[in-house]
């Protein structure tokens, strides 16, 4: 339960869901630019930004890339996917925190989205066309309009199989070590 004093921002925050189904709508240029200036402006490590963004709107391509996942899921479904990788001196700390803000600027925008990993590094490379072993590509973005059907059917399938909601706060924190 949020207190009742929580900023838009903050609910916006606890509120964001990963979509893993999506309507086949094309998602606008200027959404698409909202969502990369959110990836821009990420805060790193010693600022040095040291990500790419590769942007797939051609569904021959994302189902390609698809093939790097060990599931075929959200990313098959999505009509955009932006793929981060890694440049070399950066960290995968930092592709989270760029995943993270992309997927809240695009659901500020009613586009729904998932990350995805990237499990096989040589297919990722070949599809994205990396230059060398020091770019790595292992998370992606699928994104797309929601399909609010589905998605509730996939929601109601993983509350019944135990797979879904949050653990209890208490359950997660630790007060000065692990286990206090």
């Amino acid at each position: 339960m949020l207190p009742a004093d929580t900023s838009d921002c903050y609910r916006h925050v606890v509120g964001l869901r990963a979509v893993r189904w999506f309507k086949p709508a094309a998602i606008p240029d200027e959404d698409v630019t909202a969502i990369l200036e959110a990836g821009r402006w990420t805060g790193s490590a010693r600022n040095r930004q040291a990500w790419a963004f590769i942007v797939m709107r051609e569904l021959e391509d994302i189902a390609r890339l698809t093939r790097a996942g060990r599931s075929d899921g959200p990313l098959s479904r999505a009509a955009l996917a932006i793929a981060l990788v890694r440049l070399p001196d950066g960290n995968d700390f930092d592709i989270g925190r760029v995943a993270q803000n992309m997927m809240l600027a695009a659901d500020a925008r009613g586009i729904g989205s998932c990350p995805v990993t990237l499990h096989d590094q040589q297919v990722a490379t070949e599809v994205l066309e990396l230059p060398d072993e020091e770019h790595v590509a292992r998370r992606a973005i699928a994104f797309g309009y929601p399909e609010p059907e589905a998605e509730a059917a996939a929601r109601s399938s993983r509350r019944a199989a135990g797979t879904a909601g949050r653990k209890a706060l208490d359950a997660l924190v630790h007060h000065g070590r692990f286990g206090g």
